[in-house]
């Protein structure tokens, strides 16, 4: 019988405890979670009684965790963004092969050196680039390796993050300080440069870009706005961003799932006001707070200019100013192109040729596959890929190391350093290397 991976998960939010080890309970007969940490007591208490941990493996944080001899086979390290590296790196110290929440570290340098350790330590380090496991992307992957439309000359791309998850992630919630977690380009688009740098097969060569906090300002509260949502607001009725209306809506449409289970585990209507109503949490996110009088200094728009290898080109999007969030790509070569809206699961191909000769090829993603939990079904494929290579079964073509997954990470961490200096031009080569 094969022997079941052991898991330990450092981190029960919503992607430690309502994906990752939700994913788990898929692969019972291969892998067995045996320890949990997070520092704050009420998430700590609702996985240790759902997955029956004992007490002596519940720990108060990533750090209590590792000062004990290795638990697992594996870590997943789910906690924020500004407690990944130095986890990261005890982690591998000890033995750990890791599962590590994009993104893998906050610097050029940090990114390196576990890159560097991993590999000196023979370990494998799985950076969560979900998008690379999900049919749609993959698709597409499959479309560009038989050469439907040729070389790959220019990409334009958009990542809608919709104007609700802007306000619950970046204004109120985990991102909302660059300073305390990462730039807006890495916390919510690594997944999108890692996507960009994996379909075309090219590494990046310059970086430019520009990008600002426009909107959620306090420049922009309406007149006599409440501080609060639930203080009752003169312009709750017409306020897109009113949180109490926001949150208990979604309750009632989706139940207990993301982006509820953020603002309370195990939600309650009763709980998700409650919170609401109580103000920062332990990590400063206030999600009853008005999104004009919160204290965010992320962008809420930003473009990135890429050139490839080969003279590829890259335009790519990232606003906050949709109604529905999701992305869409075009890739434009030198046989055809293809159009992809992953919102709307269709991926069209038209190849060129006379007018009318090639009738374009649309291909519904609903028909390839039923599963499209989170990210599109990319978070259960990909824990199902990492326990196959764990299991000595081979590395999926999705999978890859963690040398080229950060790759994207310098993309972006570039285009961050380009933004804050007016959009100019960065060599990423020179950039990593400069970087301390």
């Amino acid at each position: 019988m094969e022997k079941k991976i052991t898991i330990a998960i450092a981190g029960l939010g919503s992607r430690g405890l309502d994906t990752y080890a939700r994913c788990l309970e898929k692969y019972t007969d291969r892998a067995e979670l045996v320890a949990i940490a997070d520092i704050r007591p009420d998430r700590v208490a609702v996985a240790a009684a759902r997955y029956h941990i004992p007490a002596e493996m519940c720990f108060d944080s990533v750090e209590t965790l590792l000062k004990q001899p290795k638990l697992a086979d594996v870590l997943f390290i789910c906690t924020p963004d500004d407690v990944h590296y130095q986890p990261a790196m005890d982690a591998l110290n000890l033995g750990y092969h890791l599962l590590l929440e994009k993104p893998a570290a906050r610097s050029v340098a940090e990114c390196r050196d576990i890159a560097e350790l991993a590999e000196k330590k023979g370990l494998h380090v799985i950076v969560c680039h979900v998008l690379r496991y999900t049919v749609f992307y993959q698709t597409i992957r499959e479309l560009l390796k038989r050469g439907r439309i040729g070389d790959v000359m220019t990409v334009e791309a958009i990542e809608r993050v919709a104007y609700w998850h802007q306000a619950h992630s970046f204004v109120r919630g985990n991102w909302h300080v660059s300073a305390q977690t990462t730039p807006m380009i890495l916390a919510k688009c690594c997944h999108d440069m890692d996507m960009l740098l994996w379909l075309t097969g090219k590494e990046c060569q310059r970086v430019s870009s520009f990008g600002h906090l426009t909107h959620f300002t306090a420049a922009n509260a309406p007149e006599g706005a409440a501080q609060r949502c639930t203080d009752g607001c003169p312009h709750a009725d017409a306020c897109p961003y009113n949180a109490e209306t926001y949150y208990l809506g979604m309750f009632e449409k989706h139940g207990d799932s993301w982006p509820c289970n953020v603002v309370a585990p195990e939600p309650t209507k009763e709980k998700l006001l409650a919170a609401l109503r109580a103000g920062e949490n332990s990590y400063g996110c206030d999600y009853g707070r008005c999104v004009y009088r919160m204290n965010n200094d992320v962008v809420d728009h930003q473009v990135v200019l890429l050139q490839l290898a080969d003279e590829v080109t890259v335009s790519f999007t990232m606003t906050a100013f949709t109604a529905t969030g999701g992305r869409c790509i075009r890739l434009m070569g030198t046989k055809g192109e293809i159009y992809a809206d992953m919102e709307k699961n269709i991926i069209r191909v038209q190849e060129y040729g006379q007018v009318g000769a090639k009738p374009a090829e649309e291909i519904d993603v609903t028909k390839l596959t039923q599963d499209f939990s989170g990210h599109g079904g990319g978070d259960v494929r990909m824990v199902a890929d990492f326990l196959d290579l764990l299991q000595g079964r081979g590395m999926s073509e999705a999978l890859t190391t963690i040398s080229r997954s950060v790759q994207s990470h310098y993309a972006c961490l570039a285009a961050e350093a380009s933004r804050l200096q007016g959009g100019r031009m960065i060599m990423l080569d020179q950039f990593v290397q400069e970087a301390e």
